[in-house]
């Protein structure tokens, strides 16, 4: 079975904080994406809270990792700048390049989508109450890993159907 397309990626943390600058680092390459020219109305909450990141971990069934994660980095959108449906597409974009490049640095990232969980955003705009002018969109546990990567595959050849 060949993987096509790899997700999720399972890490342990090491009980350290995140350098600030390769915080920066990961959010300028994300915003390097092909899009990057409709990206203007993004904003980025880094989380290291201990009390936030607990909270968070419990808005999704996903989101169990942030809990232990150093920090965690909530995606938003202003909501008078974009409309969600592109907005989604858009910030899709970003956050793959916030997962290659945490990838890249060895920090584990994970990508742990909410957008279109109305509840789940606003249990996130809740935990960090965060302004009504903005919409939260997603969660990106990220921090030093503690052991070897263990991916999680979610697509296979044998669920793409040809129709010809």
């Amino acid at each position: 079975m060949n993987n096509l397309y790899t997700r999720v990626s399972i890490r342990k943390y090491q009980d350290r904080p995140v350098e600030k600058e390769k915080t920066q680092a990961i959010l300028r390459a994300a915003m390097q994406a092909p899009s990057a020219a409709n990206q203007q109305p993004w904003e980025f909450y880094v989380v290291t809270n201990r009390e936030k990141l607990e909270a968070l971990s419990r808005v999704s069934p996903y989101a169990g990792m942030t809990k232990h994660a150093p920090a965690a980095i909530v995606s938003v959108y202003r909501r008078d700048c974009m409309i969600p449906a592109y907005a989604q597409i858009d910030l899709s974009i970003a956050m793959e390049n916030l997962w290659l490049e945490t990838d890249a640095q060895g920090l584990g990232g994970v990508w742990l989508g909410i957008a279109p969980q109305e509840e789940r955003m606003k249990a996130v705009e809740k935990v960090l109450e965060l302004p009504d002018s903005v919409r939260a969109f997603a969660i990106f546990p990220y921090g030093y890993p503690a052991e070897e990567r263990k991916q999680q595959d979610r697509f296979d050849e044998s669920r793409i159907h040809y129709v010809e």
